[in-house]
């Protein structure tokens, strides 16, 4: 969520749309490295501004806004020529957009639920998933199970554990491998960026109904209204235009390590503008998904 098209390694697609990966051996400039910390910042900041939306919109409804808000920004980027698609085009860009949609919205369900930090790291298994099936390493094999370890610390059975909320997370996780293989034949089968373009469009026009029955349903407040928006550009159009730079000045083992940070970026944000208080397990947890993919990406680079 974000094309998101499939990046190297455990490189985290975002959820706005396709980014072509620039070179492997590029050097890693200090501008980049800027755009990459304030592309992971926008895009939690912007989760933690849609949740604020939650009690007016709900979940749903802060998805509808982003949805429009994402499909207007690829549409204008990469600019579709729907008609001349074939079938053989279609059909995966319709099964982008159906995993596009409830990526976003099992996502943000379980922000709602089990808060930002944690839905974010469970989130995050789905691209940690992948690297770490593409190899058969013994140091992936380790990986795994630390990050096994994280996912088991954070789900542990307590009074309060909301287990709706961490199957929602890792519901997301599988949308997002399944997003980032998805874009893999979309990339190759349509030019450019007009294949995830298409698929924003389809995945905003589903939302259309919601949108309209929600908007009877619950009016939304000014602030409800512009919290919304702002979780539709600083989450999916802000991104999606920082990747497009950084990718062209990073390696792309660097920018995957930087963004096994995210979690925790999440996590810290969610606990500043949130007051979503994380005890030292769910610390740990995250820290061991963090650990694994960074020892992942650190190990593959050597």
């Amino acid at each position: 969520m974000h094309g998101a098209s499939a990046r190297p390694a455990a490189a985290v697609t975002r959820r706005a749309g396709p980014a072509s990966p620039g070179p492997r051996r590029a050097r890693t400039s200090p501008a980049g490295v800027a755009t990459m910390a304030g592309s992971g910042l926008s895009n939690q900041v912007g989760a933690a501004l849609g949740s604020l939306a939650f009690p007016v919109l709900g979940p749903v409804g802060v998805v509808a806004v982003r949805q429009y808000v994402a499909a207007l920004v690829l549409l204008l980027v990469g600019r579709p020529r729907l008609r001349a698609f074939t079938w053989r085009q279609w059909w995966p860009v319709l099964l982008l957009a159906l995993v596009f949609g409830t990526m976003n919205l099992s996502l943000y369900t379980a922000i709602d639920r089990v808060g930002l930090g944690l839905a974010v790291t469970l989130e995050f298994l789905g691209p940690l998933g992948i690297a770490l099936a593409a190899t058969r390493r013994r140091v992936d094999a380790c990986c795994a199970l630390v990050a096994t370890a994280g996912v088991v610390t954070l789900m542990r059975p307590r009074p309060s554990t909301d287990y709706v909320g961490m199957c929602l997370g890792l519901l997301a996780a599988c949308c997002w491998a399944s997003y980032i293989l998805l874009n893999r034949t979309v990339g190759r089968r349509t030019p450019g960026a007009q294949g995830s373009a298409a698929a924003a469009a389809v995945s905003a026009l589903l939302f259309l109904p919601v949108g309209a029955v929600m908007a009877v349903r619950h009016p939304p407040t000014a602030q409800a209204a512009a919290c919304a928006v702002a979780a539709g550009v600083l989450s999916s159009a802000v991104p999606y235009l920082a990747d497009l730079f950084t990718l062209r000045r990073v390696s792309a083992p660097a920018f995957g390590l930087f963004m096994s940070v995210n979690p925790v970026l999440a996590a810290v944000v969610g606990r500043v503008l949130l007051e979503q208080h994380l005890g030292w397990a769910e610390w740990a947890g995250i820290g061991a998904v963090v650990a694994a993919n960074a020892v992942s990406i650190t190990a593959r680079r050597g």
